[in-house]
């Protein structure tokens, strides 16, 4: 695993049920996305899809990608989706996961290609 966040420093006293560190396994990283109601019917579980990852300012990254999970219930647009009118719309969300070579850092934002 790798260390996600340090919660103590060297020197601290440790107690009992403290967390001293967050550790996690990043080789394997998932992308949340989230798809209209019209675009439902263009994937399934298992499917294969392209995922891309912002590189710099005009260059992405591109990885293969598995669906692993498809919400059954729609919801509204996240508010990270720029525009007012796609923020609107309801939405289903979906998991994808990739294998990470290092690149992919969490938090980071990605988009997938059918």
């Amino acid at each position: 695993g790798m260390i996600l966040k340090k919660y103590a420093e060297r020197g601290e006293t440790a107690a009992p049920g403290k967390a001293l560190f967050k550790v996690g396994d990043t080789s394997n990283m998932y992308l949340r996305a989230y798809i209209t109601a019209s675009q439902l019917t263009l994937i399934k579980m298992g499917q294969q899809v392209t995922v891309y990852s912002d590189m710099g300012e005009k260059d992405r990254k591109a990885y293969q990608g598995t669906v692993t999970w498809i919400a059954d219930k729609a919801e509204f647009t996240p508010k990270t989706i720029q525009t007012r009118d796609e923020r609107a719309n309801l939405v289903y969300a979906v998991k994808v996961a990739i294998k990470n070579d290092g690149f992919v850092k969490i938090g980071m934002y990605g988009e997938v290609k059918l």
